[in-house]
């Protein structure tokens, strides 16, 4: 039996990653003149994947680059607990004295250093010049940074900007600088996570180039999802998956290993398995999303609910469009995550979910929500809409809850692969 081409379960080893030359492209680019990138997208987006490719050897060889020049430190920064600027920079040296291995000058002198009770940005300052001295440069992959960019018991918010600063003049005001690129991957734009800029402070982000990772195009996810499977079968897959890099690898693995066993996938079969496999990157979607997006996605989706339902049977709405258009920069931010959609109809610009799947979650979101939740979150309607509106949408989402029967027949449609009567 041929080993299944996708890889479920955590960031792809290079031989499986596949698409986003851009990025790769102007990673490297930001490498090679020891700059710095900030890329930041939705779970399952392939932020680590991305990262994971940067780091090997291979992958530098066979785009003429020397990864001898570099001293690659990777960081799934989730994994300082709790985050403090000292087990930071700690840990790289810890790294570093690994990646060092044979210059026995080098280690030793990290060996020193790590014997001390604290470590800070000056001893990291020395390691770059003596790493500048060896011709060579160091190279931090910073995963999940947002762990960085939250106050914690032993990390309060001016610890963090004195953190932040320190670690922007290292890497762009220090002599050292040169000797050091850095890549941090996020949820959302440093800009919108951290502390907050004092007036007339400088930013400690302002030497990041920012990269968004969309959802892959159509053709590549073709070109990767080369099984042989029935027309309507793909066409719901694909409706599902709508470029998500980690919906394509899990729905990829089920339906290679189907055919592997000598079975013809059936849409039942596969929605019930996919749905179990990849619950964790529409929970994630969700749970990362401020209040303020989860209301516009209840919203979206009530739209949405609405328009599947028998006229006579429909709750009413008010006038959502207004609540759409006060709330344009939230959603050109859930449309750029890849979570929604913007289309226009007859010059009316109307929202859908990029994946039926994340509808229906946000679905069941609505469907088990109770009146303590709902009246819980009087002040973020209230932020979106007037009080009269607020009233007619909590109304809406009460009838979902007294026709649990009429939902359920609905929610399967969405859950059925992207099935949709409208």
């Amino acid at each position: 039996m041929s080993q299944n081409p996708f890889f479920v379960g955590g960031a792809v080893p290079p031989d499986y990653f596949f698409g986003r030359n851009s990025e790769v492209r102007i990673a490297f680019d930001q490498i090679s003149r020891r700059a710095h990138l900030a890329i930041y997208g939705s779970p399952g987006m392939g932020k680590s994947s991305l990262l994971r490719y940067l780091a090997s050897p291979i992958v530098w060889q066979a785009r003429g680059r020397d990864a001898t020049k570099a001293l690659i430190i990777s960081i799934n920064c989730t994994g300082i607990s709790p985050f403090t600027p000292s087990g930071f920079w700690r840990e790289i040296l810890s790294l570093l004295q690994d990646e060092a291995e044979g210059d026995e000058s080098l280690e030793a002198d990290i060996k020193q250093l790590l014997q001390e009770e604290r470590v800070e940005k000056g001893d990291l300052r020395r390691m770059l010049r003596k790493i500048g001295q060896r011709d060579k440069f160091l190279l931090l992959l910073l995963d999940d940074y947002d762990a960085a960019l939250h106050p914690n018991d032993q990390y309060t918010e001016a610890q963090m900007l004195t953190f932040l600063s320190e670690f922007r003049d290292l890497a762009v005001h220090s002599n050292e600088g040169k000797y050091l690129s850095t890549i941090v991957t996020t949820f959302r734009r440093l800009n919108e996570l951290g502390p907050t800029i004092t007036p007339g402070g400088s930013p400690w982000y302002n030497h990041y180039l920012f990269r968004l990772l969309r959802p892959l195009p159509p053709n590549e996810v073709n070109a990767r999802l080369n099984i042989p499977i029935p027309g309507n079968l793909r066409a719901g897959v694909l409706d599902i998956i709508d470029g998500h890099p980690a919906l394509l690898q899990n729905a990829g693995y089920l339906l290679y290993d189907t055919i592997q066993a000598g079975q013809i996938p059936d849409i039942q079969s596969f929605t019930r398995d996919f749905e179990s496999a990849t619950e964790q990157y529409f929970r994630d979607t969700w749970r990362f999303s401020t209040e303020e997006e989860q209301i516009l996605l209840m919203l979206i989706a009530l739209v949405r609910l609405q328009g599947r339902l028998n006229r006579n049977t429909r709750y009413a709405l008010g006038d959502i469009d207004l609540v759409f258009s006060q709330r344009s920069r939230e959603l050109i931010d859930l449309e750029e995550r890849g979570v929604i959609l913007r289309t226009l109809d007859e010059g009316k610009i109307v929202y859908t979910f990029n994946s039926s799947m994340m509808e229906w979650w946000v679905i069941q979101e609505i469907y088990n929500t109770n009146e303590t939740q709902l009246e819980g979150r009087e002040k973020v309607f209230l932020n979106l809409m007037s009080r009269e509106q607020a009233g007619t949408v909590k109304k809406a989402i009460r009838w979902v809850w007294q026709h649990r029967d009429v939902v359920q027949s609905l929610v399967w449609i969405v859950r059925k692969l992207g099935g949709d009567p409208t």
